[in-house]
């Protein structure tokens, strides 16, 4: 089996490298480049030099491949780099199905994002729906993943709250903190796209994935505390009428680290039923303080 990978230098794609190198599954990695040498150099893996947004780079590139997994995503759009949600999320997947369809490759994997849906609020998950619409009306046997907050050995969500609660006495937090996520972790998200290249009941399915349970933006900040070795961590809620013209103002700023769209996908909740997903990919997670505890340093 050969496998044509799209998104491999990101944080999920260097998970799925790894476990379809342990499956000892060929890769072929679509790869920018400027990207090139983020590329993991596993046995099997061999790259195609191109870029998703240019169909034209595309050519030959899935040809003898078996499958396509498609990784490509963004959190936070820079239309002034020609980084948007429109480009990465709809062009780059239409791209990778026509030429997918061109090149005689039937078998598609699509990772998408939980909250996405016909009327969405942010152009994040619009983009992400039109993307999966796009998917659903082609000719290929297509499956597609909707993860939650994906965390990890490597993240940037959980390791940058981290970062705040080792240096910082009060750690701000945007409005209640009550809002609910349900971060799952990247080794079991990898799991679910590895295994769906051999189940065929997963064609045509959708997929929600998240992890044991839901949990508050404060269970997380007290879950990764423990981890840490923090007995309480303190918390300054900022009230949101204050907070929303400040974002509005400043999220231009490639440097200011929210934007209006996440603060709104934040406050809707990321959570999700995930018992179709475990127990149509036999997975098995444990609970997040469990295993955020392998990989955060407690503070000496």
């Amino acid at each position: 089996m050969k496998i044509f990978v799209a998104g491999a230098t990101g944080f999920v794609g260097q998970a799925l490298l790894k476990q379809l190198n342990e499956q000892q599954i060929e890769v072929r990695c679509l790869v920018r480049a400027r990207s090139r040498g983020k590329t993991p150099t596993f046995p099997g893996v061999s790259i195609h030099e191109g870029d998703a947004t240019q169909a034209a780079s595309l050519q030959d590139g899935l040809r003898g491949c078996d499958a396509v997994i498609n990784l490509i995503g963004i959190i936070r759009a820079f239309p002034a780099r020609g980084i948007s949600f429109q480009a990465l999320h709809i062009d780059a997947t239409r791209n990778l199905i026509a030429a997918a369809e061109e090149q005689g490759v039937g078998r598609f994997v699509q990772m998408s994002a939980n909250g996405v849906r016909t009327g969405a609020v942010t152009d994040y998950h619009r983009s992400k729906w039109k993307a999966e619409q796009t998917l659903k009306a082609s000719s290929l046997d297509w499956t597609i993943f909707r993860p939650s907050l994906i965390y990890g050995p490597g993240d940037q969500f959980v390791n940058m709250l981290a970062g705040m609660i080792r240096r910082l006495p009060v750690i701000p937090v945007l409005g209640d903190g009550r809002y609910q996520m349900q971060p799952v972790s990247v080794t079991q998200v990898a799991r679910g796209f590895v295994r769906a290249l051999d189940t065929d009941a997963s064609i045509g399915r959708t997929y929600h994935c998240g992890g044991t349970r839901p949990l508050s933006y404060n269970d997380i900040l007290d879950q990764i505390g423990a981890a840490l070795g923090k007995k309480r961590v303190r918390k300054l809620h900022h009230p949101l009428f204050l907070m929303r013209p400040v974002i509005r103002a400043m999220e231009g700023f490639s440097a200011f680290p929210v934007t209006t769209g996440q603060l709104e996908m934040l406050l809707e909740g990321n959570v999700c039923d995930p018992s179709p997903w475990q127990k149509a990919f036999a997975i098995e997670q444990a609970p997040f303080a469990e295993e955020i505890a392998t990989y955060l340093t407690p503070r000496s």
